[in-house]
């Protein structure tokens, strides 16, 4: 998607849902990104891979952006958590896993506190889960965190690291 096109997305996006940012304006957003073209890249990996990318605040004077897809993003999907975990997989290994795709789109994976208050603009992931940020002492006995919106209640679970669903994926965020 050319520059120009991408910012008009984000643009139409951003004056939609103007309750994700109600004292941001759009100028000031459009600007920062027009000076930051990695980070510009960063927020086209997030579109093209299904999590339709929004401003959600501004933290120290950057734009924080983040996947606002109803749905856990479609094209990061099927993945189980971390590296570990797919190589622990003996048969049927995933794709990949969500937090080297995090890293290498140039995104941070939601942690349960962003990803609360992520639910509190709006109504995210009724149909889907998304892997979240798993504190290591979890980790370490082989189990990763993941949340959902069901009858209008945000849940946390635990799975094993090694598990991947085609309805799990997971969300992230980037400041600009």
């Amino acid at each position: 998607m050319k520059t120009n096109e991408f910012l008009k997305t984000l643009q139409t996006r951003f004056e939609k849902n103007m309750g994700r940012h109600k004292s941001i304006k759009w100028d000031a957003v459009q600007t920062k990104l027009e000076a930051n073209p990695e980070k510009l890249r960063v927020l086209e990996e997030m579109e093209r891979t299904g999590g339709e990318p929004d401003v959600i605040g501004l933290e120290a004077g950057e734009f924080i952006f983040c996947d606002c897809a109803a749905e856990s993003p479609i094209g990061r999907r099927s993945l189980c958590y971390d590296r570990d975990a797919l190589e622990a997989r003996k048969a049927n290994k995933p794709s990949g896993n969500a937090i080297e795709t995090a890293a290498a789109m140039g995104i941070e994976i939601l942690d349960e506190a962003q990803y609360r208050a992520l639910q509190e603009l709006g109504q995210f992931d009724t149909k889907t889960s998304s892997w979240i940020e798993t504190p290591f002492n979890i980790r370490d006995l082989g189990g990763a965190l993941f949340c959902d919106r069901r009858f209008n209640q945000v849940f946390t679970y635990h799975n094993g690291a090694e598990s991947y669903y085609a309805a799990r994926g997971f969300r992230g965020r980037v400041k600009v």
